[in-house]
């Protein structure tokens, strides 16, 4: 799963080691001492074998060098005030524990590795600053290091990892495709065990929400209150809003690592994002099989972590059907094919025992609503009113009392279709009025009455005239 660094990161990498340093004259003015001066000519512009005999015969001095030791402060503390230095030191010491595994292992021993670095994080809060910028290359490497190595969660990480996820999410949220590429690609490095998937999602208002614009901006969706249930209307055909293939392959990658703590994750993404729908239409979008396994391996995650109430709306959407025309392509790739059976047999295997309730809760937790057969059929609301009010501690009004709150512009039906199942829940159980009313469901009910569509006028006076008229017969 290595990927090749990213172009603007490898682009101002390569820019910044050509650029000649006064370095004796660094030593001068005091901004490195001779020593400082003395390690990094041992290793720089030097071939990698060369580099890696230096640094492993000598390995205590360049843990000094970047970190800082008991009597000696850190090349970066030293020049701090040399914005060249501070950029040429960041890509030198990226190239160091790349090239010297057995250094960034020593590092790891250092009681403070990330010290010097940690501060750069927040050196300006201009994208296009190189230090911030290399000094997370530099973090992420190292910091992935610890987390593979790591028997149990370090104090370093815990501490670095908020930040380190904090400057990339400013990354992923730019407009700039190079500086996004930079931010996911790190997030990837940086999601290696348990924990630090758990503390991505504790930030998730900054790490993961900027990502799914990213997915929603390849699925054409359009932010108009609408959701990618009714796809004709919220979703353009085609990759869109400039987004690159490696760019949504990389972010797919990132979600795809997050999706393993599933039970954590699942429901608020769905809640949060429709990331039900967003998946199954980019599964209709996706260019390639390396995109289309991801998309599946991940919808296998969610929906196998939470199965009660994913799998509804899963089946709500038409995921099942979609999946038996991907069945009939010329697939070749084992995982996406195991991905895809087992995610086949999970739906089929649900489909089965669906009831008629089920389907009407997979439709208000899918967010959208269409005339489906539940809604005109009075033995479905003389049979299951009550359950609807009930199950799961009054979800499923809650849910519709969300969705008739929304505008709708696009898709007027929705309203008319809320308000006529607000209205049979009034007539088949009047006394429980009140838990309706609380929700705001009556006063939504009557405000749409003046609505220009006609169906939602027409649905919403026949909602209000049931609660009058056990208003008035109480």
């Amino acid at each position: 799963m290595s990927l090749e660094p990213p172009t603007y990161l490898s682009s101002l990498q390569n820019n910044i080691r050509a650029r000649p340093i006064p370095w004796e004259g660094a030593v001068r003015a005091g901004s490195i001492t001779d020593d400082h001066l003395k390690k990094i000519k041992a290793v720089d512009k030097v071939r990698k074998d060369q580099r890696r005999q230096t640094i492993e015969e000598d390995l205590q001095s360049y843990i000094s060098l970047l970190s800082g030791g008991s009597e000696s402060k850190s090349v970066l503390d030293s020049a701090s005030k040399r914005t060249d230095i501070v950029q040429y030191i960041l890509v030198l010491a990226v190239d160091l524990i790349n090239d010297v595994p057995a250094l960034a292992s020593a590092l790891l021993k250092h009681p403070e590795p990330y010290r010097p670095f940690l501060p750069l994080l927040r050196h300006s809060t201009n994208a296009e600053d190189p230090i911030p910028l290399l000094a997370s290359t530099f973090l992420t490497s190292l910091v992935s290091t610890s987390l593979v190595t790591s028997s149990k969660p370090a104090a370093r990480d815990e501490e670095a990892l908020p930040k380190l996820n904090d400057y990339l999410s400013t990354l992923t949220k730019n407009q700039d495709s190079g500086l996004q590429d930079i931010g996911v690609q790190e997030f990837s490095a940086l999601l290696r065990n348990q924990r630090a998937r758990q503390i991505f999602w504790s930030q998730r208002s900054e790490t993961v929400d900027s990502l799914v614009e990213i997915l929603r901006a390849a699925a054409g969706a359009k932010d108009n209150g609408s959701t990618l249930a009714s796809t004709s209307r919220a979703i353009e055909p085609g990759l869109a809003g400039g987004v690159g293939l490696q760019l949504l392959y990389r972010v797919l990658l990132v979600m795809w690592q997050l999706s393993f703590e599933g039970s954590l994750v699942g429901d608020d993404l769905q809640a949060d994002h429709e990331i039900i729908q967003l998946y199954t239409h980019l599964l209709r979008l996706s260019p390639k099989e390396k995109t289309t396994r991801l998309l599946l391996a991940t919808l296998n995650n969610l929906l196998s972590s939470n199965r009660t109430s994913l799998l509804p709306v899963a089946v709500f959407i038409r995921l099942p059907a979609l999946l038996t025309n991907l069945a009939g392509r010329h697939l070749t790739d084992p995982d996406l094919l195991e991905d895809l059976k087992s995610l086949s047999d999970m739906l089929d295997e649900y489909t089965k025992t669906q009831t008629t309730f089920d389907q009407y809760a997979a439709e208000l937790q899918s967010g959208h609503l269409r005339w489906s057969p539940p809604h005109r059929n009075p033995t479905f609301w003389k049979e299951n009113a009550r359950r609807i009010l009930d199950e799961g501690n009054g979800l499923l009004p809650k849910k519709l009392a969300e969705i008739l709150s929304k505008n709708w512009d696009n898709d007027k039906q929705v309203l008319a279709i809320g308000c006529n199942d607000v209205g049979r829940l009034v007539k088949e159980l009047p006394a429980r009025r009140n838990q309706l009313e609380k929700l705001g469901l009556k006063a939504r009910v009557m405000e749409l009455m003046g609505d220009k569509d006609e169906s939602v006028r027409w649905e919403s006076l026949r909602a209000v005239g049931e609660w009058l008229r056990y208003t008035f017969e109480s």
